[in-house]
């Protein structure tokens, strides 16, 4: 918790702002709550999603340990089942797409090193010490961070507002992520966004976005589209320079969060 806290102080420090608004989700949620309980001068405004305040929220002893040995000696397979915890919702091209990207992402040792920081992670002293508005979100069937645990913090926050949304995903950006967003910015006193969001993308790249959100390969979305497999090559390469992005697993999970609800 203290490397979390030390990075924040710097990052803000660097840019040179005083007071700002704070929003945790995850694990971040605590960090963003110590933040808030210990530099309350900061912080105009805080959200917390998919949170929790104490370790214990997440599990049994039993059930941690078996998580963390699976993590320690099988992460493709630990990581498969983290997937299945944190997108329960989205569809099975998404979830191998987002297991890639845990793994491409991190290795067994610091997965293990993240998940152990989550259990032993208790900010509950410092709750009683956040002074700025407060809002929680959190989804009822959130089956990696228990609902019990954003209760946790909403109560031990004085006047903190408990939102609780339908879903089981913890990850934001999957499931109904628009409600999400709504609650967020209109606690934070935004308009609302349109719901189609201007992308550039062409036809045809949306077409080959929403195969990679798929998990199809190059060649399977050339075979799929009637195209070369060069081609359905530069198309990615196009999205991605457009998007701003630098791997498929990025327009994967962009895809999945800004298209239209099926």
């Amino acid at each position: 918790m203290a490397l979390e806290l030390a990075t924040l102080a710097a990052v803000t420090e660097a840019i040179g702002v005083g007071r700002f608004d704070v929003l945790g989700w995850s694990l971040g949620a605590a960090v963003a709550a110590q933040w808030a309980a210990y530099r309350p001068e900061t912080v105009s405004r805080l959200v917390l999603y998919g949170g929790w305040a104490s370790g214990d929220a997440l599990g049994d002893e039993d059930s941690q340990r078996h998580l963390l040995g699976l993590l320690a000696t099988h992460w493709g397979l630990g990581s498969d089942l983290l997937t299945d915890l944190f997108a329960p919702d989205a569809d099975a091209g998404t979830r191998r797409t987002l297991a890639r990207y845990q793994r491409a992402a991190s290795s067994a040792e610091t997965a293990v090193a993240l998940l152990r920081l989550a259990y032993a992670l208790d900010v509950r002293p410092a709750l009683a010490r956040v002074e700025a508005p407060t809002l929680v979100l959190h989804r009822r069937g959130d089956r990696a961070a228990p609902p019990d645990g954003g209760r946790a913090l909403a109560q031990a926050i004085s006047g903190a507002r408990l939102v609780e949304l339908e879903g089981r995903s913890h990850l934001p950006a999957i499931g109904d992520a628009q409600s999400v967003v709504e609650q967020v910015r209109r606690f934070l006193g935004l308009p609302p966004l349109r719901r189609a969001v201007p992308t550039g993308l062409t036809a045809r790249q949306t077409e080959v976005a929403a195969l990679v959100a798929d998990g199809l390969t190059n060649r399977q979305i050339a075979d799929r589209l009637g195209i070369t497999e060069r081609s359905a090559e530069s198309h990615l390469e196009r999205i991605r320079l457009r998007l701003g992005f630098t791997s498929r697993s990025q327009v994967a999970v962009w895809y999945v969060a800004n298209s239209p609800a099926k």
